[in-house]
């Protein structure tokens, strides 16, 4: 424990300095959370657009910060060779891998009480019973999106890896039911769309928070199965250099 306590000081630390991914990562969702809701142009089958958008995207900061930021981030560590010293310490892969998952739930603390702060100011009242499993699906989707973006940092080369995750969360983004609900979408691509980690995510926070709402047993399958695969990949199929 002391080692991994350790490494997610030294985490924290060099995130801290990252200024430009912690903007874009933030930045992002509550550009789309600000301007979507003043502009009623998305089909979000709501009276009032915050009332989809709000959780929406809370669930988008969780996969732009421990998919994209965290795999990018990491690609170019490893490109750079600043792994390496840690492929011979007495750290190893899956303690690391923790050490990563859990700086990304710090600094996703930090954007989820700016987000609710904002929805709030927007008008957004979520039901207080959901937030329990909200905050579990965040976990899962967190663990899920983690193993993700290090998995391809740990395979992929660093530019490789920034083109595939940038690629990865553009369609997930428009198909993973955080912007336009799954059920706008053609059957065929919301089928397949269940089966990847952005819409059962999208589908248990929305869900959660929805007045009214409900989630579907599926959602809670299919991102459990990508919450226990994904980080397991990367802790056996990541290479220091």
């Amino acid at each position: 424990m002391k080692a991994i306590r350790s490494q997610i000081r030294t985490e924290l630390a060099l995130s801290s300095r990252q200024g430009e991914q912690l903007l874009v990562s933030l930045g992002i969702p509550l550009l789309i959370l600000v301007f979507f809701s003043s502009i009623d142009l998305l089909p979000t089958g709501t009276d009032e657009p915050i009332d989809f958008l709000a959780p929406g995207v809370l669930a988008l900061a969780v996969m732009s910060t421990a998919m994209v930021s965290l795999g990018i981030g990491t690609g170019f560590e490893r490109t750079y060779g600043v792994l390496k010293r840690l492929g011979a310490s007495p750290l190893g892969r899956g303690r690391w891998v923790m050490s990563k998952i859990t700086t990304v739930l710090v600094i996703e603390v930090i954007q989820w009480v700016v987000l609710i702060s904002a929805s709030m100011l927007l008008g957004w009242s979520p039901p207080l019973s959901g937030w329990a499993a909200a905050i579990a699906g965040a976990l899962l989707g967190t663990a899920a999106f983690s193993g993700l973006g290090l998995l391809m940092a740990g395979t992929l080369p660093g530019l490789a890896t920034l083109a595939a995750a940038n690629g990865l969360y553009l369609i997930l983004l428009l198909t993973g039911g955080m912007i336009i609900p799954l059920s706008e979408l053609p059957a065929p691509i919301a089928a397949v769309a269940k089966l990847l980690p952005a819409a059962p995510l999208a589908e248990i926070i929305i869900g959660s928070l929805t007045v009214g709402g409900s989630v579907a047993s599926w959602a809670w399958v299919s991102l459990t199965c990508w919450a226990v695969i994904a980080p397991l990949g990367a802790a056996l199929l990541f290479r220091w250099e």
